[in-house]
């Protein structure tokens, strides 16, 4: 869809961010927030947003393997607002369906933090946590349903209270979609892996 000449330009994108972000401020009830009016309104004055447009490709964009900034709690909302996506076996995309690694791998990529596509592959990543150092943003790994030798599932701890925490994630089950699941339950403590934390 076409948005126009003043939004889709960088001089209009700079104009729309200081507007908003001149607004957000006076609104907000943090003093922090408002002492930064005129900083960051300076900044954006002065280095305005050049982005690239739509399906382009920024000449020195590099892999997405830097978890540096990322919010847990930002990264764990963003995952939620997929409940009830439909499961969709080898899916990694929220207008067709998810399978379970394409959800993780969907929501990380999305934070610019890029994590194996097959579950098989999370049996030798990261170092297992022990139940208490659980936090939400983490990934949990679970065997298959059928044969417990191999990995089979992957989510992401929502709520995090050890072996009661419960996590996000695309389920082939009864559900078969994406749904949020106790990890204490009977069906995934006893096939429960590990947890790890690939944002730390």
């Amino acid at each position: 869809m076409n948005r126009g000449p003043v939004t889709n330009s960088p001089a209009g994108r700079t104009a729309l961010m200081t507007a908003g972000f001149a607004i957000f401020a006076e609104q907000s009830h943090c003093p922090m927030m408002k002492n930064l009016v005129l900083p960051v309104l300076f900044l954006l004055f002065f280095f305005p947003v050049y982005s690239q447009e739509p399906g382009s490709v920024a000449a020195d964009a590099g892999p997405m393997n830097t978890a540096a900034g990322i919010d847990r709690c930002s990264l764990v909302a963003f995952a939620t607002q997929y409940v009830g996506t439909p499961y969709r076996r080898a899916g990694s995309d929220p207008k067709r369906g998810f399978d379970c690694s394409g959800f993780v791998t969907y929501v990380f990529n999305h934070f610019k933090l890029g994590l194996p596509r097959s579950s098989g592959e999370y049996k030798v990543l990261g170092t297992a946590l022990r139940p208490e150092e659980f936090r939400v943003g983490d990934v949990i790994v679970f065997y298959g349903f059928r044969d417990r030798r191999r990995i089979g599932h992957v989510g992401i701890v929502c709520e995090a209270d050890g072996m009661k925490s419960r996590f996000i994630h695309a389920s082939s089950g009864k559900a078969h979609s994406v749904t949020i699941s106790d990890l204490g339950s009977a069906g995934y403590r006893t096939r429960f892996y590990k947890c790890i934390d690939v944002i730390r």
